[in-house]
């Protein structure tokens, strides 16, 4: 090995060593389009640390937190139960408790928050302008915990 190899091998190692470990973020998709979602639309106040890390993994870190939930089921009164029914069992839109998705993506995590962020078909427009970030996983653990379709299919449960 030349010396220049050795240099060039030492530095390599050396900004290997020095650079933390990257993890590759998720890519956000409108549930009709599949076109990446603009966060920059996102209302204010949604930068948790709940929401750094499902953009992480796809995973809502609120899932079974029953703190988390009785906010969530606030929330989702609040703004969804007028179209999905108070125990989100569907009037002008889905049920959105049982294992039938209007959107396949929505049996994940990620698949739910995008169709929340960027709406849907019909008449679910996007809630960013309702919801921030964080708010929208609250809402999302609430509708995870009042699941009663079968398990199986559940895959933010495999996740």
């Amino acid at each position: 090995m030349t010396k220049i190899s050795k240099i060039m091998t030492g530095i390599s190692i050396g900004l290997v060593l020095a650079s933390p470990i990257a993890i590759a973020d998720i890519t956000l998709r409108n549930a009709i389009t599949g076109e990446t979602l603009d966060m920059s639309f996102a209302k204010k106040g949604g930068d948790t640390d709940a929401f750094k890390q499902f953009m992480k993994d796809g995973k809502n870190p609120y899932n079974d937190n029953k703190e988390i939930i009785e906010k969530g089921k606030s929330l989702y009164m609040t703004g969804c139960s007028g179209c999905h029914g108070h125990e989100a069992e569907g009037k002008l839109g889905p049920g959105l408790a049982d294992d039938y998705w209007t959107y396949p993506r929505n049996s994940t995590d990620q698949g739910l928050f995008e169709t929340l962020f960027g709406g849907a078909n019909g008449m679910m427009g996007p809630q960013y302008v309702n919801f921030n970030t964080d708010e929208m996983l609250q809402i999302m653990s609430f509708l995870r915990s009042i699941y009663t379709g079968d398990k199986s299919k559940a895959e933010w449960l495999k996740q």
